[in-house]
């Protein structure tokens, strides 16, 4: 059994919890909340029986073997290094920090205390990237990657409002590029590896985030584009375009459709059923990675995170986006 610890109280915590426990070798033994009201309530739901206000006291406490990240994006570096040099094992949600040298510092700390690090990049992990990725070869010479996510954030009307919540507040390294672009950019890095180029426009809001942006990257004998928004919808799918044919993609953050259309007009389905929920993929790699004495996992690799950081940041200083942590 791998015992765990929780940091953040989330909708996506609830997500984690319903997906890991349908692994035989995971249990939940503690939760760190900045607040015991809140540490309580969601204590009593899911039966967890260490509640900490403390992460420090938690980490001391001898109650567990890795932990779940799953706080505002701004707090991931910290936690994530101090986890790890009390010597825990670290699965951390997307994007894995705010910007380079965060994400540098982390890896660093994973190799310096030698246990495990991933992104928790669930599409990347589930069954239908994999059939992705292996039927890449179809297409002949890969010439174009393109990918969509844009959805209307539920919390833009409050913004519009005048209620400014935390999706939308640069000092928790918030933003549409944070939130969504990152599952267009990840999958594109850990097929293609690093770009030549990058080029970024966007939208920027009064508060001090992106409401929504396109990034154009380069390769040797390939571009890339990507398009992502919270202040707008799309029901475009995501594709991939080579000499022989194209893939799509319904869903380029919980890929379900994998549809190869070669020219002429024939189609083939390339996609798997999946049968568990879509985080349960990358609990399942990272508990397969602590089990097997492996720090990384192959895919959701520290260098695949290390270059998406890096995509990232450099589309934010050509937008002129800079958080809090940008400045340390």
């Amino acid at each position: 059994m791998v015992r765990f610890g929780i940091i953040g109280t989330n909708f996506i915590t609830e997500r984690f919890i319903e997906a890991a426990k349908r692994n035989d070798d995971f249990e939940l033994t503690a939760l760190y909340s900045r607040t015991p009201e809140r540490a309580q309530q969601f204590g009593r739901k899911h039966a967890i029986h260490h509640l900490f206000t403390d992460l420090e006291e938690m980490l001391g406490s001898g109650q567990v073997d890795a932990v779940y990240i799953a706080s505002p994006n701004s707090l991931h570096a910290e936690q994530a290094v101090l986890c790890m040099d009390h010597g825990k094992h670290v699965l951390c949600e997307k994007p894995l920090a705010s910007n380079v040298a965060e994400t540098q510092a982390i890896i660093d700390a994973a190799r310096r205390n030698k246990v495990v690090l991933m992104e928790a990049m669930k599409s990347t992990m589930m069954p239908n990237f994999t059939a992705l990725r292996n039927s890449l070869p179809k297409l002949g010479q890969v010439r174009r990657y393109f990918s969509n996510y844009c959805q209307y954030s539920s919390r833009y009307d409050a913004y519009k409002e005048g209620n400014i919540q935390n999706a939308f507040k640069p000092e928790f390294s918030n933003g549409a590029l944070m939130d969504l672009g990152v599952y267009c950019i990840y999958p594109l890095v850990a097929l293609f590896g690093r770009p030549n180029t990058i080029k970024a426009t966007g939208v920027m809001l009064e508060s001090g985030v992106d409401g929504e942006g396109s990034i154009v990257v380069s390769y040797d004998d390939m571009d890339a584009v990507v398009m992502y928004s919270k202040i707008t919808d799309s029901s475009l799918p995501s594709e991939i375009q080579g000499e022989l044919g194209s893939i799509r993609i319904d869903k380029i953050s919980e890929p379900n459709q994998i549809v190869m259309t070669y020219r002429g007009g024939y189609t083939e389905e390339l996609h798997v059923t999946q049968y568990e929920p879509p985080m349960y993929y990358e609990i399942r790699e990272f508990l397969d990675l602590i089990a097997e004495g492996r720090q990384e996992s192959s895919i959701n690799s520290w260098e695949h995170s290390l270059i998406t950081a890096e995509i990232m940041e450099e589309a934010r200083k050509q937008l002129g986006l800079v958080y809090p942590a940008d400045r340390k």
